[in-house]
């Protein structure tokens, strides 16, 4: 194990799987010379050149587009969208078109692009630049989901993106980039459809997406000093979703809290919740809690931003009411 930035674990991936097969190439706004908003793209412009990482127009339409044709003629894009909140303005060529064409043509054409974007606040980015809106994707059919909470997640999971010939919603937390965390060394990939159980408890099961991880984790921390054992576990992907690992969960602790950063009405916590709910309503002691942003715009100002997004001080209360 090396102990990288989450930025890092992002370069890493996309620079082996650059590597690994010629086919697979970058394109997005301020990705090349610039290195991404993020950085997550530093050096590779260097390396691979301007054809395989190639800065696009400030049009998120174009750069999806781009993308969505090129992967029908046999590439295999990464295309990278600022924002989440700008790919309301790219909806038709990710939802209409990468999602559906590999349905509509009887399986002849493939879509194997992946769209790498990023979400959520905690820098005061406001209303259009904050938001988590995956549950919008996790509700297309033929669209995958993955939200990698950490850095060995996020490259174990990128490179399994890029080989899939399924369109791929990749979505990192602003939040995360410069986090640390241990990577294996060598070649390795993470299966979607398989949630990881980030810490063992017995008295509350918390699902958590994406930076709501770190938290869960902190809560459980803080919780174990009382005596309250909590069992913590990320999704990773919710298309698929390993639904079977929670229900295995909430049967042995009998209690569930979901946690994500998205607006509570109608975020993928509503989903994950339906299904215990069919699948393990007996073994429910009490109903089930969710942890959620408030259905409000993300305001820009910190002690307001802080109000509608979960932290782990709303865990901890969720848990104790549950207990």
């Amino acid at each position: 194990m090396s102990e990288i930035f989450y930025k890092e674990a992002v370069r890493d991936a996309l620079r082996e799987e650059m590597l690994r097969d010629e086919r697979v190439f970058l394109l997005g706004l301020d990705i090349g010379r610039f290195g991404g908003t993020y950085k997550a793209t530093q050096g590779l412009w260097e390396e691979f050149g301007g054809e395989r990482v190639r800065d696009t127009p400030l049009s998120e339409a174009a750069i999806a587009g781009c993308a969505v044709g090129a992967a029908m003629t046999g590439l295999r894009p990464v295309a990278e969208i600022m924002y989440i909140d700008f790919t309301t303005i790219a909806m038709d060529q990710i939802v209409n078109q990468a999602a559906k064409l590999g349905y509509m043509s009887g399986g002849q054409a493939r879509i194997p692009v992946v769209f790498r974007t990023q979400e959520g606040a905690g820098r005061s980015s406001a209303a259009q630049h904050a938001q988590s809106l995956e549950a919008w994707f996790a509700h297309i059919p033929g669209l995958k989901v993955a939200l990698p909470a950490t850095p060995g997640d996020a490259k174990g999971l990128l490179k399994t993106a890029v080989r899939d010939d399924a369109p791929v919603m990749f979505i990192e937390h602003k939040l995360l980039y410069n986090t640390r965390g241990e990577v294996p060394e060598g070649e390795y990939t993470i299966p979607f459809g398989e949630a990881r159980i980030c810490r063992e408890g017995s008295d509350v099961t918390v699902v958590a997406l994406s930076r709501m991880v770190l938290r869960a984790l902190e809560a459980a921390d803080r919780l174990a000093g009382e005596g309250i054992r909590v069992e913590v576990i990320d999704p990773r992907t919710i298309v698929p979703l390993d639904i079977d690992t929670i229900v295995a969960s909430v049967e042995k602790t009998g209690r569930l809290v979901v946690a994500h950063e998205a607006y509570t009405r109608c975020g993928f916590g509503a989903e994950i919740a339906a299904q215990v709910m069919e699948r393990a309503l007996y073994s429910l002691e009490k109903p089930l809690k969710r942890v959620c942003g408030k259905n409000l715009p993300v305001p820009f100002a910190p002690v307001m931003e802080n109000f509608v997004i979960p932290g782990a001080d709303d865990i901890v209360r969720a848990v104790k009411e549950l207990l």
